[in-house]
């Protein structure tokens, strides 16, 4: 995790160095500066130095070293349980599908997303019910 919380830290100094190249090379060019690059790049810098704190305050608040930042850890140390998944599962597909729909509903024509908007309830209530029906209800 220290490794992360450098990072965030040196993309934070990153941004607000080229905030304030960009900064300099708008006035020499226009005369003014431009407001809307300038505060898109200062809110990266602002947003690596979030994530640089969280990260720090997390790696201090949880009291030992992580098996990412140890040298003589195998990767089986850090690996979690990262639940259930169903492999036979079509659900996700449909609910891609659907979020296709409603999305190119979004570009093409509103009355679309109606349809997408039923298809994908359709789709995230049969990824939820699907081990409460069929060959392998629990």
């Amino acid at each position: 995790m220290r490794a992360n919380i450098n990072v965030f830290w040196i993309l934070a100094g990153f941004f607000i160095l080229a905030d304030a190249v960009y900064v300099f090379w708008s006035l020499v060019s226009y005369g003014k500066v431009e407001w809307v690059g300038t505060l898109g790049i200062a809110l990266g810098a602002i947003l690596g130095a979030f994530l640089a704190f969280y990260l720090g305050r997390v790696h201090g608040a949880q009291g030992g070293e992580l098996p990412e930042d140890m040298t003589d850890s195998n990767i089986d140390d850090g690996d979690p349980e990262m639940g259930f998944y169903s492999p036979w599962s079509w659900w996700p597909i449909v609910l891609g599908g659907s979020l296709a729909i409603f999305f190119a509903g979004l570009a093409v024509g509103t009355w679309i997303c109606f349809i997408g908007v039923s298809l994908i309830l359709i789709a995230i209530i049969g990824w939820t019910y699907e081990y409460y029906r069929g060959f392998f209800a629990r």
